[in-house]
């Protein structure tokens, strides 16, 4: 729809609301990242907030919007002759997930950069979105080089495009604002750290805040013009607050009481570096100046830490981000505000909605919810509507053919049900790679031609020219020089001499895991280990950038407990509620573990995939399959081989008798077995990460046996 939902028209979402305000106010506050899941009114509410930046003053023709007063001297075009500028609104730029480098930052023209030595710029993402905002869905899809880049940008204020000793810079100040669903993988810490503030949001389980979110839904749907019609004098007092508030900012200060809660605040919650210090500042002073207020109090210090420091406080991606508020108040009560002299009364500034500020609900609220799509509210977040599924840890998909027993009771035969364990202490692993070289997503496990990384070689372009490979490029042209009737120093440069270079970096994988969960494995306390190994290597994938998946079999039938998905914090919840019992289905695991990688092959073809099977190997139940269960596993496990399914067996079998029967699966599986005792650091390092050596050697024997 061309007329966007007005920003005041969102129902609720306080925190949401202000820290977008915040930052219109001071961009220096460094951004917003919301978090949520889906229909939480994330979209909206950031696509309304355009709507109340103040008009920009541009140089009429400038692709980089600068400003006629003052003109970016490195403008690339530049220079600009005095004169009277142009005014249009702010401009609100989405990045697509799947956004090249060269759309984000631009591109040079290499060719013409060769053959006639002009920088020829064609402005990217970045230029587009200068003086305004720059918005991502999904950040956590986007590739890291690329998020690197455009933090790198929002950071610096400009941004740079270098490709082989041609170079261009232009500013690019941007209010920057990105939305996730944390169930579909984290971002790193270092690049949690560089958004400014978060916001958790989620909707709201009260009835009549629901009602209100449908009834302006719908109201919008039948007329969006008319509906923003009737929010026009809201949207007009809050711009004319965002005016004032940014005119106020530079008179604000930031007195030593102040500077000293805030440090004591991120000392307190032992967060690292000093950034979470200065964001804090700008960010209470952003809040007294959106208070019309010239000095910084206790109470702007307080919300700027709950905005400021619950992502900064993550350890690992199992932590969930929170701020203990009972904590905060005791270490700003140990640096009371000085009593401050009345200040005159200023102006009054425009309120929001009702008259109540853009911080409070608007009419019919009833509290916290959301816009258009749905709503935050201080409920744990969950997706709305009468429809929706429930979340994937109260309903995890399970196959057909696959079982689910009350707790002891009997579990498809043998011993019954046991209550779920918690897990052992994680511990460091080494690395886990898949053989041979992949072109799948950017990460950092197995061995994969890749945009960034060692040059290996020079090939012609497929499609747009990326990264050029200049000494190809050179030697392709060189024996067409007399040809082409070149007669000064330059060299004559062709469409068809361009060569790309070619790179070998790492890519991430999908790791699935298949976890024997029957009653063998609960037996003399296992599982709390078996637990611990699974965590340690999730905390690997996600350092990796892996899509990780989890399977559990046992009773009659196998599950997936966690389709692929890139969320390790989500399979760890999975694997911490995992009970045990019955018989061992090892088949109907392996058999599950091969149904999805297919369908997973589908859709994401170039992701290759690792398999740990975590087991102690019995098979004692052939489910609904029928047959000898432990030839079904055989077959099973052969058929996986087959298709070339790089895989790891962790034997969880202990006691002073063993059988030995992990030891066969993985030889059926075509890849090693470790101990689980020796699955701890080095020992894991010349077994694991040489996957290749058993295949090979195991392709080689069945050749053998075949001739």
């Amino acid at each position: 729809m061309s007329t966007p939902y007005p920003f005041t028209a969102v129902v609720g979402q306080t925190d949401l609301r202000l820290a977008l305000l915040l930052n219109a106010v001071s961009p220096a506050v460094g951004g917003v990242l919301v978090r949520g899941e889906k229909g939480t009114a994330k979209s909206t509410a950031v696509r309304a907030l355009s709507a109340l930046l103040p008009q920009v003053d541009v140089v009429p023709g400038c692709r980089f919007s600068c400003a006629p007063g003052a003109p970016d001297p490195a403008c690339p075009d530049g220079p600009h002759e005095p004169g009277p500028g142009a005014v249009r609104p702010a401009r609100m730029v989405e990045l697509p997930v799947g956004a090249s480098e060269d759309r984000l930052v631009g591109a040079l023209d290499i060719e013409r950069a060769l053959a006639e030595g002009v920088k020829a710029f064609e402005p990217g993402l970045l230029a587009d979105a200068h003086r305004g905002i720059l918005y991502v869905d999904e950040v956590n899809l986007l590739h890291d080089h690329l998020i690197d880049l455009l933090l790198d940008a929002a950071a610096m204020g400009a941004s740079y495009v270098e490709r082989e000793g041609v170079s261009v810079r232009h500013a690019a100040r941007f209010l920057l604002v990105g939305t996730m669903n944390p169930e579909e993988g984290e971002l790193r810490p270092q690049l949690l750290d560089r958004f400014g503030l978060t916001v958790e949001v989620a909707a709201s389980r009260e009835p009549a805040q629901r009602v209100e979110v449908v009834r302006r839904r719908l109201a919008y749907e039948d007329d969006p013009a008319g509906f923003a019609t009737r929010w026009a004098g809201d949207e007009h007092e809050v711009r004319a607050r965002v005016v004032a508030a940014r005119a106020l900012l530079p008179k604000v200060s930031l007195g030593d009481t102040a500077l000293l809660q805030i440090a004591a605040t991120c000392a307190g919650f032992e967060v690292d570096g000093m950034r979470a210090d200065i964001v804090m500042a700008r960010t209470a002073t952003a809040l007294a100046a959106w208070a019309g207020r010239t000095e910084v109090r206790k109470e702007d210090v307080r919300q700027a830490a709950l905005l400021a420091l619950p992502h900064r406080r993550r350890r690992n991606p199992f932590d969930a981000p929170g701020l203990d508020e009972d904590l905060l108040d005791r270490i700003l009560d140990e640096f009371p505000d000085e009593e401050p002299e009345p200040d005159p009364d200023p102006e009054p500034g425009p309120e929001g909605p009702d008259g109540n500020g853009p911080d409070d609900s608007g009419p019919g609220d009833g509290g916290p919810d959301g816009g258009p799509d749905g709503g935050p509210g201080g409920t744990p977040p969950q997706e709305s509507g009468p429809d929706a599924p429930a979340s994937e840890a109260e309903a995890p998909q399970t196959p057909q053919g696959s079982e689910q027993q009350p707790s002891g009771q009997e579990n498809g035969g043998g011993a019954p049900e046991q209550a779920a364990v918690r897990a052992a202490e994680p511990f460091r692993t080494k690395m886990l790679s898949v053989p041979g070289l992949g072109e799948g997503a950017s990460g950092r496990r197995s061995r994969a031609r890749t945009a960034h990384g060692r040059t290996t070689g020079a090939q012609r372009p497929r499609g747009h020219l990326t990264k050029l490979h200049l000494a190809a490029t050179i030697q392709a042209a060189a024996p067409h020089q007399k040809a082409r009737g070149r007669s000064g120093r330059g060299l004559v440069v062709r469409k068809d001499d361009l060569r790309q270079a070619t790179r070998e970096g790492r890519e991430g994988n999908l790791v699935l895991f298949v976890v024997d969960a029957s009653g063998s494995m609960a037996a003399r306390q296992r599982m709390s280990a078996v637990k611990g190994a699974v965590l340690s290597l999730l905390l690997d994938a996600y350092q990796r950038r892996d899509k990780v998946g989890l399977i559990t079999f046992r009773g009659a039938g196998a599950q997936l407990a966690l389709p692929p998905t890139s969320s390790v914090d989500a399979a760890a919840a999975r694997l911490e509620q995992l009970p045990t019992g019955g018989r061992t289905p090892l088949a109907a695991g392996l058999l599950t573990a091969h149904e999805t990688l297919r369908i997973e092959r589908l859709r994401d073809p170039s992701r290759r995939p690792l398999l740990v099977v975590v087991t102690d190997g019995r098979a004692t139940s052939a489910g609904a399959l029928g047959g000898d269960p432990r030839e079904l596993s055989r077959r099973s496990a052969r058929m996986l081989a087959a298709e070339g399914v790089a895989s790891v067996v962790v034997d969880c079998e202990s006691g002073p008798v063993r059988l030995g029967l992990a030891g066969v699966l993985a030889a059926d599986l075509g890849g090693p077995a470790v101990s689980l005792d020796g699955l701890r650091a080095d020992s894991l390092a010349g077994l694991v990460k040489n996957v290749r050596t058993a295949v090979t050697s195991q392709s080689s024997h069945t050749n053998r046996r075949a001739a």
